[in-house]
């Protein structure tokens, strides 16, 4: 599949600051990484979220939901029935 445009403004957005961390002691390094790491996480969990809620709200099976993101039935079914999270600041 094809990175969207967005999809590679990120990716690209990603890569430049590993770059950047090119040269910078290992331990800081890992430290930079995992932040960045937790940080997409929570972004994109907390997107996907919402959208899969607009899809049960549109009408959409988990299955059909789940094929879409990934995920399985079940897992789709748990998300939505978490309360959404605010993503964490650092």
């Amino acid at each position: 599949m094809a990175e969207s445009e967005g999809v590679a403004f990120v990716r690209a957005d990603v890569e430049r600051f590993c770059a950047e961390l090119v040269g910078v002691a290992p331990a800081i390094r890992l430290a930079r990484l995992a932040e960045l790491r937790v940080m997409l996480e929570d972004v994109v969990a907390a997107a996907a979220a919402e959208a899969m809620a607009e899809a049960r709200d549109e009408g959409w099976g988990l299955r059909r939901i789940g094929r879409q993101i990934g995920m399985s039935h079940e897992q789709v079914r748990r998300t939505l029935a978490e309360p959404s999270p605010a993503p964490r600041r650092t």
